[in-house]
């Protein structure tokens, strides 16, 4: 008979799995269970990939495992296959794959439920206990007695520890991990009034939900149509509506039947920030359903919690951020994906690079269950698989309720006064609106008080001594600070070349802070930036001023377009418009054409009508007219023309290999060698290498060479072959590097 032999992934940067020997005296784990395995000197924990009965080295030469610590696998078949899938995609080691998808805890060996150990007696023990033993040992004595009425939990013989090793010892005593009697720990939520039910059921065909509100003619049509095609079986769509017009709660139309059914929901939001709002909603709905939240905000063990909760199945509904995609979810019934179109579904730094949008299609698909993407300004990724017929598109056109969108108007600045970033017609019509009772939204992509600080005899700029790029001026705490390597130094009041004088250049959102309170004295004013919200708790507590009227102003970064819903703005003000206009980022159009929508949508969501300034010295520039003209539809139609003549995504494939070194020459010679191992590629073109757009950040020098093909097949399996070798390439050990594939930044 074969001996079983177990490859596990290991959280290596290698390429491969490793196999192991069973322990002695252990069942066979199943696949997708966590074992302790010897690895070198260490003892490493990993997942079993798959029992095989062959294996490259000679049987007498592997190791046994240490230890099967999961006895239900930690992901179930299909969630082992999306991460298989995974890292063939995105060709990068199984092992890190698998650790993004496990909690630090869970990787570090934490059981999979809420258990805790429990000492009862052995059959020696009882006897030992009924006869009086020991006699000379009273401590001892009275454990054994108290044991014998009934088992005790760890935490319950603190204190007693030297008596519990001797009894032990002895083998009068035996101790194994249970689960408690009641789940603890969870992140369970329920709205504030509601009572949560201590026993769960395992059906929701009693599902209690609030009340909801009648749905538009086209939110009806869309839940329909989404009903009629099945909600079993997969099927991706595409819901394009636009700001205001009640996605949301087509997504809770939708999985109320799907909790009716007994199944799970999976919801995806691009950021922390949105998750509370998206929480609240669903939480006010379904009041007595169980939530699980997962995101990076959240600490370790309360991650491990959400974790446990969906891998147990006591959550019903599993909201998250990008890693959520992996979360463990039985009987999976439909997935959501919210602004759908955001880049923080992208993991764009670090180790492995995934697109969470993109993931969870292929997990639907795995699994036969339904998909919806939403969004008010959709990819034009997902636009181009509604035209080819791999997502539906359904179309919300009309504000929900009696709102109405917004009206546009350009302001172009070449015919304006300005004041500190502010012309005098956005002033006007910013004091008309607060007179009339209602809020303004101000919105401007620039963190500080000012993007330059600058000298005007010498000018000289304030520079990042370890990055291309300039230090970001902080007036109210006297900083100089660097918004790519966090670079700290103080303000200085002259110029450190020749002494003279030295001043700001540009607006960011202290400085419009700033002038907005000295224009409009009395007003109160909140600030939304990651300067002044770096927890969940404070972005609540802004919000919470703004919707409650309070703040009349509310000024911002890209924050206060993710999803905000204030009914009291009716005007919204763009500021620096231009940025994006003429970058050479192939997607700097799209990404401003994305943002300048969804800030536009924040105005006249409730009774009043809204109106939108967008500031501007190109008021001729094709992007702004089709906006203003067509709405997204039409600036993504030409744009889409665009990048089809240029061959660029979606109408190809790119990747990209990155490198950085503490010279420029090191990551430039790396990419060369990677280059010429490239001998005539059929399909695939390759461009550079080139410095990256900042070719110094954070002390390190930057370059990447982009993999370019019509089709996807060539692409990949160009990469499978030629990556081992660029491994083995000397360079390789003297920098840093990573592979993209499906980049978001290129230039």
């Amino acid at each position: 008979m074969n001996q079983a032999i177990l490859r596990v992934a290991l959280d290596t940067p290698l390429r491969r799995c490793f196999d192991y020997l069973p322990a002695l005296e252990q069942p066979l784990p199943a696949i997708g269970s966590r074992v302790a395995v010897p690895f070198g000197r260490q003892r490493l924990i990993g997942i079993i990939v798959s029992l095989e009965h062959h294996s490259e080295l000679e049987i007498d030469k592997l190791k046994r495992i240490h230890e099967v610590i999961d006895e239900i696998p930690s992901f179930d078949t299909p969630l082992m296959e999306l991460l298989c899938w995974a890292a063939d995609y995105y060709h990068h080691p199984i092992g890190e794959v698998i650790a993004t998808a496990l909690p630090k805890l869970a990787r570090g060996g934490a059981p999979l439920r809420n258990s805790h150990r429990v000492w009862r007696l052995t059959d020696q023990g009882r006897e030992a206990a009924l006869a009086g033993e020991p006699r000379r040992a009273p401590q001892q004595r009275t454990l054994l007695e108290a044991l014998l009425r009934a088992p005790m939990t760890e935490e319950e013989l603190t204190g007693k520890r030297e008596a519990l090793r001797a009894l032990a010892k002895r083998g009068w005593l035996d101790c194994q991990r249970e689960p408690c009697a009641a789940l603890t720990g969870h992140p369970l939520t329920a709205s504030p009034d509601a009572q949560q039910p201590t026993d769960i059921p395992s059906t929701l065909d009693g599902l209690q939900t609030a009340a909801a509100p009648e749905l538009s003619a086209d939110q009806r049509a869309a839940v329909d149509t989404i009903e009629a095609a099945g909600l079993s079986g997969y099927h991706g769509w595409l819901l394009h509506g636009i700001t205001g017009s009640g996605k949301t709660e087509v997504y809770l139309q939708l999985a109320e039947k799907q909790l009716r059914a007994g199944r799970r929901v999976l919801v995806l939001v691009p950021e922390i920030g949105l998750t509370p709002q998206l929480v609240s909603r669903f939480a006010k709905r379904f009041p007595f359903t169980p939530l699980a939240i997962m995101h990076s905000g959240l600490g370790d063990a309360e991650r491990l919690a959400a974790w446990r909760a969906a891998h147990e199945g006591a959550a019903r509904l599993i909201i998250g951020t990008r890693s959520a995609v992996f979360a463990p979810v039985p009987d999976l019934g439909l997935i959501i994906v919210d602004e759908e179109h955001d880049a923080s579904f992208k993991q764009q730094e670090g180790g492995f690079r995934y697109s969470a949008r993109d993931l969870a299609l292929v997990r639907a698909r795995q699994l036969a269950v339904p998909i919806v993407l939403g969004s008010a300004t959709p990819s034009f990724e997902s636009l181009h698989n509604a035209t080819t017929g791999r997502l539906t598109r359904l179309v919300l056109p009309r504000r929900a309720a009696s709102a109405v969108p917004p009206t546009l108007r350009l302001l172009d600045l070449r015919l304006e006064h300005v004041h500190a970033g502010l012309s005098t017609t956005a002033v006007t019509t910013i004091e008309q609106h607060l007179a009339a009772g209602n809020q303004v939204l101000v919105y401007i992509n620039r963190r500080g008080y000012a993007p330059t600080l600058a000298c005007t005899a010498c000018g000289w700029i304030a520079p990042c001594l370890s990055c291309d790029a300039r230090l970001t001026v902080y007036r109210q705490s006297a900083r100089l600070r660097c918004h790519h390597c966090g670079a700290d130094r103080e303000l200085p009041r002259q110029c450190p070349q020749c002494g003279y004088a030295v001043k700001t250049v540009g607006q960011g959102t202290e400085r419009i802070e700033e002038t907005l309170t000295e224009t409009f004295p009395g007003i109160e004013i909140a600030r939304l930036d990651r300067d002044v919200v770096r927890r969940s708790e404070q972005l609540e507590s802004v919000v919470a001023r703004v919707a409650s009227g309070a703040a009349r102003i509310l000024v911002g970064t890209q924050m206060v377009a993710k999803g905000h819903d204030f009914p009291g703005v009716t005007l919204v003000v763009v500021l620096n418009a231009d940025h994006g206009l003429f970058s050479t980022d192939f997607r700097a159009a799209e990404r401003l054409a994305q943002t300048i929508v969804q800030v536009a949508g924040r105005a006249g969501r409730g009774e009043r009508a809204g109106e939108v300034l967008i500031q501007t010295e190109y008021p001729e520039h094709p992007l702004l007219q089709s906006l203003l003209s067509g709405g997204y539809d039409a600036f993504a139609a030409t744009a889409l023309e665009e990048r089809r003549s240029a061959a660029w995504p979606p109408y190809a494939r790119l990747a990209a290999l990155r490198a950085s070194g503490t010279n420029a020459e090191a990551a430039h010679d790396f990419l060369e060698a990677a280059r010429a191992l490239a001998d005539r590629p059929a399909g695939v073109r390759l461009l550079g290498p080139a410095p990256a757009a900042m070719a110094k950040r954070a002390g390190r020098y930057h370059a990447q060479l982009l993999l370019e093909s019509a089709e996807r097949q060539p692409l990949h399996r160009f990469i499978e072959n030629w990556l081992p070798a660029v491994e083995r390439l000397p360079e390789a050990r003297r920098i840093r590097w990573a592979l993209d594939i499906d980049p978001l930044e290129l230039f």
